[in-house]
């Protein structure tokens, strides 16, 4: 990836999260910034703003931090450049795929969730609709 570097501003405009969050994540070992400037400024790569964008899009998912962290590490150590072998590659696979089927079960839900907000608001569409359109007698 690109070895490019950035400061923490443009990471959250990047990955619309906000100056406060990513400090959090850096707080609790999830990001880690690959390098500070002279001035003590944090400054990130794309390989961590990779890794931001995959905690942003297990968030609304209702992940933890902790599940997050698992995530995380399991992914590092597949995409690493140290040997595994094949039962612990099997292992971290089986990682992946278990987070896997969880965001697909959360995903069905977070669908069914929204199926009702919409059909809710169609049902208030047609309620405003009727009363908009009834003349009144007087």
């Amino acid at each position: 990836m690109d070895d490019r570097h950035m400061q923490i501003g443009e990471v959250a405009t990047r990955t619309e999260l906000s100056l406060r969050t990513i400090r959090h994540y850096e707080e609790t070992g999830l990001v880690t910034p690959s390098a500070r400037s002279q001035g003590g400024f944090r400054l990130y790569t794309e390989t961590d703003v990779a890794r931001l964008m995959v905690i942003r899009r297990m968030k609304p998912l209702g992940f933890t931090l902790e599940q997050m962290r698992d995530l995380l590490d399991a992914t590092d150590r597949l995409d690493g450049n140290d040997a595994l072998d094949g039962t612990e590659r099997e292992f971290l696979l089986g990682r992946v795929r278990e987070f896997e089927q969880a965001a697909t079960e959360q995903v069905g839900k977070l669908r069914v969730q929204l199926a009702r907000a919409e059909d809710f608001a169609a049902i208030l569409r047609t309620r405003l609709d009727q009363n908009t359109h009834v003349v009144r007698k007087g």
